[in-house]
Formats: C-alpha cells, structure tokens, sequence
C-alpha cells in the first residue's frame, strides 16, 4: 500500500519542497497549512507529481489539528510520516514584544507540534513510521530581537528527543535545524521572486552558498525512511557550516 506523509506549513517554503520531494518519491502527502491561496497554488502545481490534498489547518488550534488527522484518516486510511514544518516569527525588543505575540509563535511553533504529534500518534505507532520535526539553528544561535522565535525552536528540539523516547520503538522521532535556507523561490505567486545574494552572504558559508530547501527535503526524506532505521532523538544542523565558523571583527 503506497504510504502516507502529512507535511505542515507545506504550501510554500522549506515544507513546499518537502512535498515535492516525497511526491517524487511515490508517497502520498497531505499538505496542511493555514493559507489557502498558497494552499490551492500548490495543489495545482504539484498534483502532476503523484497524490497531493490540501487542509486548510490552523497547526496552534486543537479542533484544526483534530480534523487534520481524521481527514488523513478518512482520505487514505493511513499515516506513515508526519513533517512538522509550519512556523511563524515576530522579531521585536523583548520590551515590545506582546504576551500575544509571544504565545501566537509559541502556539505555532512548538505548541502546534506537540498537538500534531499528539493526534497523529495512534497512526504513526500502526505504519512503524516516523516524526521529521523542523527546528532551526537558533535553537543553537540567536540574533537580538528573536526571544519568541528562538525559544519555540529550542522547546522543539528537547520536544523531539522526548517524543523519541515516549513513542519508541514503534515511531521514530528526529529533527532538522535549517541554517540560513533561502525560500523568495519557494512562496506563493503573489510573493515569489528570484533571490539575490551578495557575495558576502555566500561567503560567510564554509560551503560557498546560501542553503536551498531543497537540502532539507533530502535530509527529511532520508530520516523518515528505512535507511535510517538506527537513528531517533537526534537534531541535524544543516546550515553549510555557519554555526562553526569562528567570526573575529
């Protein structure tokens, strides 16, 4: 039975190459995302590629999360692998930054992940299948003015090695930590445009070049499948580098 891959925040970014990456691999994928134009853009666009469906889903609200999976359920009668990509980010002064804005990036981010993982969890333990849980590198790093974003990131990753351990050996858990991925080629039409970069933005990468989601969705589809068996509770940096490159000025 051709297997099942719900993919969050997939309707454009890092989670739209997911998609197209596990479309390319045979899998069927549901994307789940809380815009529906970008939602729709990407129905059509990929649907050449195998089996796509689209749910309108708001990832912090449980009775969306509910939903999403009973859809999953009812349409395919199956779930083998969840990417937990959707994210949003307010970068404020911690003086300015709201309690609102605070929980809408933690209600996204992290809070979102737990209530996918949460549903989707009967149903991964029946497949034996796999959490890819999409984290970033200011789990590790931080910028001033990312306080909400940087947290939710962190809470992901030690979430991830503790879903590892409650839900094994039947499921295996594992995240990415994206560097700096370039994503204006990835958005929907309305916003989509060719990426510039200076050289120096390409040099402060020990590989020469600024991260494509591409990168991503290769490393995803390699932890979510039988080939890495042997691997759950871990977070993979991928960022060409960056976060051990010593920077004097």
């Amino acid at each position: 039975m051709t297997q099942v891959a719900l993919v969050t925040g997939a309707a454009q970014g890092i989670g739209k190459a997911i998609a197209k990456h596990f479309l390319e691999q045979n899998i069927k994928v549901v994307v789940a995302d809380s815009d529906k134009q970008a939602g729709k853009e990407t129905v059509k666009e990929f649907s050449p590629f195998g089996d796509l469906t689209f749910v309108p889903t708001q990832i912090s609200n449980e009775a969306d999360v509910k939903n999403l999976i009973r859809s999953v359920i009812k349409t395919h009668g199956r779930l083998d692998y969840l990417i937990n990509n959707a994210g949003i980010m307010v970068r404020k002064p911690i003086e300015k930054l709201s309690l609102k804005e605070w929980n809408d990036v933690i209600g996204v981010n992290l809070t979102g992940v737990f209530l996918c993982c949460k549903y989707a969890a009967p149903f991964l333990k029946k497949t034996k299948g796999a959490i890819i849980n999409i984290a970033s590198t200011r789990a590790l790093m931080s910028e001033p003015n990312t306080e909400s974003y940087s947290a939710s990131k962190g809470g992901i990753v030690a979430l991830t090695h503790a879903l590892a351990m409650s839900l094994g050996p039947d499921v295996r858990v594992n995240s990415i930590s994206p560097g700096w991925i370039e994503v204006d080629d990835w958005k929907k039409s309305s916003k989509r445009h060719t990426p510039k970069h200076t050289q120096a933005d390409l040099d402060q990468h020990p590989v020469g070049r600024v991260g494509r989601p591409e990168d991503i969705a290769s490393l995803a589809f390699y932890l979510a499948s039988f080939q890495a068996g042997f691997i759950t509770g871990e977070n993979f940096v991928v960022d060409g580098g960056m976060t051990h490159k010593m920077i004097y000025v």
